[in-house]
């Protein structure tokens, strides 16, 4: 019987892959002309877990020939995860649209 499960693509959501590592979380595939950089800049202690209280979001060309401070596009700071993955979301998806 043939394996017609999906290849093992890590973590996606909302159709775009999510990758962490540290305190830094990549949105997008570096396929794509944009991707979402954000950074955890603060956090707390809730019970057991670390919850994030500062986040900076950026969406960024991932043209390799840009300097790094060239590729930065727009860029916000949010107070917790969900509202900086709630822009992301509607920056990836505008910007790769072409609005």
């Amino acid at each position: 019987m043939a394996d017609t499960a999906a290849p093992k693509e890590g973590l996606i959501y909302k159709e775009h892959p999510l990758r962490r590592i540290g305190n830094m979380i990549y949105y997008g595939s570096m396929a794509d002309k944009y991707i979402i950089f954000m950074q955890v800049l603060e956090s707390k202690k809730e019970q057991d877990l670390d919850v994030a209280t500062r986040v900076s979001v950026q969406l960024q060309l991932t043209d390799p020939d840009l300097k790094s401070r060239d590729r930065v596009v727009k860029r916000s700071e949010k107070n917790s995860l969900y509202a900086a993955m709630d822009i992301a979301v509607i920056w990836l998806n505008r910007a790769l649209a072409g609005k």
